[in-house]
């Protein structure tokens, strides 16, 4: 069991609930509250310490995501038919959290390879593809990538314009795909191109691409605001060829993997948004406790406790909504709109609470020795990746309009 591992890595010999698990977590069963207190102890003993520096530096933080491979982290979702360590949804929500919490450039890297390379890969590959694809996949020494986005298309993912054409035995790619996170360190893509382009949406297919495949090559590093441990780059596709059994389900069904692996991964960057919102929460008040103004603690004055109060009120909301999606999913139940909600509110929490934590810390909060401005930088991005704020309320107005209107 991953419980049994994570104490075990962390050498810990019982495990005790703190007070914000017993508030949000109660209701949940111990394994997840276990889960939870491990992440939350790995992250503030292995990720905290190193995330300024992986920032300031813009590293890869390659040993602390094969450790977190080592707890089954970034395999959680994945059957252990597979090799994967077979937990549900809401476990992963809570890891995706705490994990990120500590580093959200670790947090990021676990939600696309677990939700949009693995989950893909286990849910729409054969047998054979499965088993070619996924070993030396799970204990995060390798991970994928996900490329659907381009330079044309922004949020229109169905305007690929790369093309995919069938040559014999061999799919030929030509093209370039755009903001592919881990570009430089994946070792296999998830990657969409146009099959027909007389079926538009419909006429867009998947493919597993290996990254040292003759004819990809991989463009710049991008200068990023924040997220600055993992690589964001284009990938161009040059008459590119893989094998024709590389294709990821049915020709003209890639629309459709696609849209249903971003509902999942919506979960995962909840999760990410959230722990870089609680990380601002604990920050904002750590420093309000601690600073003397007019005689007393700042935590004292009225003006601040109404910014803990209005970052606590939103945090917690957040939260539930994204416990509510994965609980969703977990159950076999329907859950876009659901993951939608979840991912615009804790997307927008986190900003509002870095933006918080930065006017709680006022001057302290624009300089680098401390992290509320970092957590401003890296909240900023979980409003545009897998799906912009303005999709989110696209798609949830769809849904509600759908559902009021049978």
């Amino acid at each position: 069991m991953i419980y049994s591992r994570l104490i075990t890595r962390l050498g810990l010999k019982s495990w005790t609930i703190s007070n914000r698990s017993i508030a949000c977590l109660s209701a949940l069963p111990d394994t997840h509250q276990m889960l939870q207190k491990t992440c939350r102890d790995f992250a503030d003993a292995e990720l905290f310490p190193i995330a300024a520096k992986v920032d300031r530096e813009h590293i890869y933080p390659a040993e602390q995501i094969a450790k977190i491979g080592e707890l089954g982290l970034m395999s959680i979702v994945l059957s252990e038919k597979y090799g994967g360590t077979g937990l549900d949804y809401m476990a992963y929500a809570i890891a995706m959290e705490e994990i990120s919490r500590g580093s959200p450039v670790i947090g990021v890297t676990m939600s696309i390879h677990n939700s949009l390379y693995l989950g893909v890969l286990e849910k729409y590959g054969t047998e054979e593809q499965k088993q070619k694809f996924i070993p030396g996949y799970t204990d995060g020494r390798k991970i994928g990538c996900f490329a659907l986005s381009e330079p044309g298309n922004g949020s229109d993912a169905g305007a690929a314009a790369t093309t995919a054409k069938l040559k014999g035995d061999r799919w030929v790619l030509n093209g370039t795909k755009c903001w592919i996170s881990g570009a430089y360190e994946a070792g296999n893509g998830i990657v969409f191109a146009t099959t027909d382009k007389s079926l538009k949406h419909k006429g867009i297919s998947a493919f597993i691409v290996p990254m040292d495949a003759k004819g990809l090559s991989r463009g710049k590093k991008e200068e990023k605001l924040g997220i600055r441990g993992t690589s964001t780059a284009q990938l161009i596709f040059e008459d590119c060829e893989i094998p024709k059994d590389n294709l990821l389900g049915e020709a003209g069904y890639g629309f459709k993997i696609a849209m249903q692996s971003l509902d999942a991964g919506r979960i995962g960057v909840a999760g990410q948004a959230l722990g870089i919102a609680q990380a601002s929460l604990e920050c904002a008040v750590d420093y309000a406790n601690k600073r003397i103004a007019f005689g007393k603690p700042i935590s004292k004055l009225q003006a601040i406790q109404m910014k803990v109060a209005d970052m606590s009120l939103r945090l917690e909301s957040a939260r539930l909504l994204t416990w509510r999606a994965a609980w969703l999913k977990d159950n076999k139940l329907p859950f876009t709109k659901e993951a939608a909600q979840a991912k615009l509110a804790a997307s927008e929490t986190a900003t509002f609470c870095a933006h918080q934590c930065m006017q709680v810390l006022g001057g302290m909060g624009y300089v680098s020795d401390m992290p509320a401005e970092r957590y401003y930088r890296d909240a900023r991005i979980t409003e545009i990746y897998e799906g912009t704020s303005e999709i989110q309320r696209l798609v949830i107005a769809g849904q509600v309009i759908k559902e009021l209107s049978k």
